[in-house]
Order: C-alpha cells, then structure tokens, then sequence
C-alpha cells in the first residue's frame, strides 16, 4: 500500500495543470492521496474535481468567511479501490469524519470521546476552517491535517493555531487508549528541527510550535514517529517548501513542514518484542517526490523573481509531495464506502432531484405555450370580425396569397399584376382598419378605444400587422425611375430585366466608381501613415519612460544588477512603501549565485506621487 501527502495550493490549478482530476490521482500510482490547500467552497464541489473513476474521495471545506477569506484552506483524500460496495479493500475506509472534534453535521454524534472539556464554540472555530478529514481503514486511523500558518506577530493566529494542536493531541490519546493505530499525514506548517529548516537560527528550535511536534515524537517520550526522518536521519536540505515570491525553489531554499507520522503496534499476531511496531514492522520506504517540484535541473535562468527578467512561468504548486509506502496489510471484511463520500454529496447524487425539477419546468412551459396558442386563436378570430368588403379587398389584391410573419400579404414571392408599392398600401390599410375593431380576448386586460374628442394617456397599442422593416425594405424603390417600377400588363411579359437605354450611360457611370475609388485608396493611404506615426511617437515615448525608469533603479551590491521593486503589504507604519531588493532567487549567503541581500528604501518623494 502507498499513501502520498500533497499540498496543491489549489486543487483546481492542479487539475488544469495535469488535464483532468483521474490523470492528477493516477501520476502518484497511489492507494490513498491525502490532499491539502483545495482552495474549494462546498458549492464548488463539482464532479470534474472531485469525482474521478476507480477513486472514493472525501472532502472538508472552509465553512468560515474571518478576514473577508472563503476557501482558503480544505482538504481531500482520495481513496483507490476496485469496488465502492462489498470490498474489502484497506484503502476503502469503513468510516469516515469531517474535522476531528465531532461537531461538524454529519461527522458523527456529537462531540469526540475526550474532547468534552473544550467549549463547543471553541471545537466549532477549529473544525470550521476544513483542516481535517479522518478516514477508517479498520487497521489504521488516518489523519489528513492542513495546520495552521500563523506569523509571530499575529497574535490571534498563534492562540487559534495553539487552541487547534491541543484539541487534536487530545483526540489522538482517546484513540491510542482505545488500541488504535494512527497516521497522521499533511502540512502541519512545522519544521521541527533546525535541520528541516534552511535557515536556522540558534533560537529557532525554541519556538512553541516545535517543542510541542519534537514532544510528541518516542525520542522525546510521546508516542509518534517522524518516519520521514526514522528513515533518513542526516539527510539535509531534504526540503518539501519553498517561498514562491523569492524564487527560493531553485537553490532549494526551503523548509520541510509537509509530514508522515505514525503510532501504534504492528499487525502481526505475535508483537511482544519491543522492536515490533507499525514503523519497523510495516513501513517500507518514505521520501520526497521531487520531480513534482516546479524548478527542474534543466531550467537555465539563474533567477526567477516576477519581474526579474525571467519570462517564463513555473507550473506546479509551491510545495512537493510526500509518499510512504507499506507492506503485510492485510484484508479487511467487506464493507461499502461511509456516507461521507463525495458521490453522496447532493451536487452530486442530486442530478435525479434536478431532471425531475426540469420536467416540471417543461410541463409548467408546455401549459403556458397552450395558453398562448389558445389567446392567439381567438384573437385571430375577433381579426376576421373586420368588415367584409376590407377583407375581400385585401384577398383580391393577391392572387396566389402568401402570409408574412406580420400577417398581410407579401409582394415578395409572387409576380405583380397591378404595382407592388399599391399593393403593399392596400394591406397596410387592411392592418389599421383590422386594428381599430381588435378586441381583446381571455387572458388579457380590456381596452376600450377613446371617442373621438377623448384624451388619453396611453400610448396606442403596437398591432401584430404593423411590419415597418418591410416599408424600409421598399424604400429604395420609391426612388427609381417610372420605367422601372412599372411592369408590362402583357401576358407574353417576360422576368428578364430590361438592358441599359444607352451604352454611354454604363461607361460614365464606371468612370464615376473608377474616381470614388481612388479616392478612398488614397484616404486610407492617409489613415495608415497618420496611425504609423502615431505608433512610432507612442513608441518612442514608452521608450524613454523605460529609460528614466530604468535609471532610477539602484544596482545590487552583490551582482551589479538592476533591483526589481517591491511594496510593502504587511500592515505597519511601512505599508504601501516601495522598496528595491536583489532580483536573483533566494538562496543559502555562501552561494554568490544567490540574492546577494541587497534592500534599499525607495525616496519618499516617488512614494508621495
């Protein structure tokens, strides 16, 4: 069995990045991948990233909006089985829980064995930041944790990051008093000793959050294994965390934070000895998937900060995957995936509540369309309640009558007998007579038509005849001469239009397009040198601007290079404030490849404008 540790930094940049959720999950050949930093809201949970086939997943999200933040944590573990129902597959779990304190709805009944001297609220606040997703697996309890990052001078971020820590320890010891074995897997953002941190001061093992991890580690007394460090105990710059504004990835300047810890007896039958545990017994192998870090040896840029001359961007998250693999685990009785799963979820199975609410649509449509057709019939029939002789007027004007959408009679697809123009007015007339006796039918409001000496406020109502595109469209034949409206009565008459009276006529009339033309070349002639000299001037403007710029920018000390600038987004007296540093990634002060540390202010009279 294999179990990798990811932090994306959003699982949907990660899916975009490897073409789908199933090509993600199948690249790490893995049986459970425990995934932090989704960056999802429950709404956002939809099939493309959260269902993948031949994977169960279980999700938390981020329920809480402090500081203006929605979905800005959550975690996902993805579990490969062959069979969601009757498996006894170990990566299926048996059950599984959203956060760890039993508070959350539908993560059990109702606080966890031990956590009861906690404050609900206090159990709340922790569990609703979607840190943390346990999964069963009968052998085995697995914990997917995303810590809490808190700076030193956020003094509320450390008592919530404090209060979260101690909650979750005493959820481990009810376990471990009940037998339970534990793995616990994620980003604690801890590095717990000076060798997982590139830049380790004398103090920096003193910080709070440390002691508490090495505390809990069995060289300390507790009860859990760093098995990333049992198995390699002097390996250094073994780094799974790199800051991604300095381009500190490439030196591999970094931290490790992202762990896999374990407690608890071994699975055999007999594990008297004291050397039989889950660690020496049953885990194989554990390591960093480098090759999922975004710097690879083949990039040549010697620095990478944004706008540090570096065009290029690089994909992937800011953090590299963690994977343990284990040996002689057993079967497990058969059981079917918890309600948990994301396939429960109701954005999910609730595709059958969705067709049936679309069908109802439809039929609520189809009434209302029955409505309407009803409506138009009978106005239909009170428009044949014109007088006779209009109607037999309009009919006689066509011979072979063809009703337009706007209800009279259309000259377009038929030969004239008598003028089309005269036609087209007869109808129209037909339109305004049929309108003055239109009543209104069931379904809608009565309108009485004013007297002749009434006033009224309301506009006159739009017929269905009216059809002002088609008088537009006849526009441009009220200009032509009487030849060529008029058409012979004759019945021999042929559809050929008639030739040009004189040949003449034709060549003045092309030696007048001839002329036009010319005149238009040359007009746009004029318009293309006008934009290539605005284009040049705008050119050569930007250019000295980048000029002035460029002389206005300090060179490192180091290096003798341009700086890149900064601003300060930390509140503080300083925020806001401009400032150039180094522009080469960050890296370890023996290496003179590295950002030199160059920092200079820039003048207040710039930051003024």
């Amino acid at each position: 069995m294999k179990i990798v540790t990811y932090n994306v930094n959003g699982l949907r940049q990660r899916v975009s990045q490897f073409g789908s959720l199933h090509k993600l999950l199948d690249s790490f050949d893995a049986d459970i991948i425990c995934f932090q930093e989704t960056k999802l809201r429950r709404q956002e949970l939809k099939s493309d990233l959260v269902m993948a086939d031949g994977y169960e997943s279980f999700f938390s999200c981020t329920r809480t909006s402090d500081r203006g933040r929605t979905g800005y944590s959550g975690v996902a573990t993805f579990c490969r089985v062959n069979s969601a129902f009757s498996s006894n597959e170990v990566a299926l779990p048996v059950a599984a829980e959203e956060g760890f304190t039993g508070v959350l709805e539908g993560s059990g009944s109702g606080i966890a064995p031990g956590l009861e001297v906690f404050a609900k609220d206090e159990l709340s606040r922790v569990d609703n930041e979607g840190r943390c997703v346990i999964t069963d697996h009968s052998h085995f309890v697995l914990f997917n944790i995303y810590g809490p990052r808190a700076d030193s001078e956020d003094v509320d971020r450390i008592q919530f990051k404090l209060l979260f820590f101690k909650i979750l320890q005493k959820r481990w010891e009810s376990l471990l008093s009940q037998g339970r074995r534990i793995f616990v897997v994620g980003d604690l953002n801890i590095a717990p000793s000076a060798i997982d941190r590139c830049d380790a001061g004398p103090d920096f093992e003193n910080n709070q959050f440390r002691r508490w991890f090495r505390s809990m580690l069995v060289e300390s007394g507790g009860s859990f294994f760093d098995v990333f460090r049992a198995k390699h105990p002097e390996r250094r710059e073994a780094y799974t965390c790199w800051p991604s504004n300095t381009g500190a990835e490439q030196f591999n300047y970094g931290s490790r934070i992202d762990h896999m810890l374990c407690t608890g007896s071994c699975l055999h039958q007999k594990h008297d000895l004291e050397s039989h545990n889950l660690l020496t017994c049953h885990v194989k192998d554990c390591d960093i998937l480098i090759e999922y870090k975004r710097w690879k040896d083949g990039n040549t840029p010697r620095y990478r900060w944004k706008g540090g001359g570096l065009s290029i961007k690089l994909e992937g998250s800011d953090h590299a995957p963690v994977y343990m693999s284990l040996e002689e685990v057993p079967e497990i009785p058969q059981h079917s995936t918890p309600s948990l799963a994301s396939r429960y979820l109701p954005m999910i199975c609730g595709l059958q509540q969705t067709l049936v609410s679309m069908l109802m649509k439809r039929k609520i449509s189809e009434q209302g369309t029955r409505d309407v057709s009803v409506s138009s019939s009978a106005q239909t029939t009170t428009v044949k309640s014109c007088s006779s002789k209009s109607v037999e007027r309009s009919f006689n004007s066509c011979s072979e009558p063809d009703m337009s959408p706007g209800g009279f009679c259309s000259p377009l697809n038929r030969e004239s007998e008598g003028g089309s123009l005269k036609t087209l007015e007869d109808c129209r007339d037909l339109a305004n007579e049929a309108t003055c006796d239109t009543k209104v039918t069931a379904g809608s409001s009565k309108h009485i038509n004013p007297l002749p000496g009434e006033r009224t406020n309301k506009k006159p109502r739009k017929s269905q005849f009216s059809q002002l595109s088609l008088r537009s469209f006849f526009q441009k034949s009220s200009k032509l001469s009487n030849d060529e409206v008029d058409v012979p009565k004759s019945p021999h008459h042929s559809n050929k239009t008639p030739e040009a009276d004189c040949p003449s006529s034709g060549t003045n009339q092309h030696e007048v397009n001839t002329s036009e033309c010319s005149q238009d070349r040359d007009l746009q002639d004029g318009n293309c040198s006008l934009d290539k000299e605005k284009n040049n001037v705008a050119l050569l403007e930007w250019r000295r601007i980048q000029q002035l710029m460029e002389n206005s920018i300090p060179l490192c000390k180091g290096h003798q290079e341009l700086c890149v600038a900064r601003v300060v987004k930390k509140p503080g007296p300083t925020f806001g404030r401009r400032f150039y540093v180094c522009a080469r990634a960050e890296g370890p002060a023996s290496n003179p490849e590295a950002n030199c540390g160059y920092f200079k202010w820039a003048s207040s009279k710039s930051r003024q404008k």
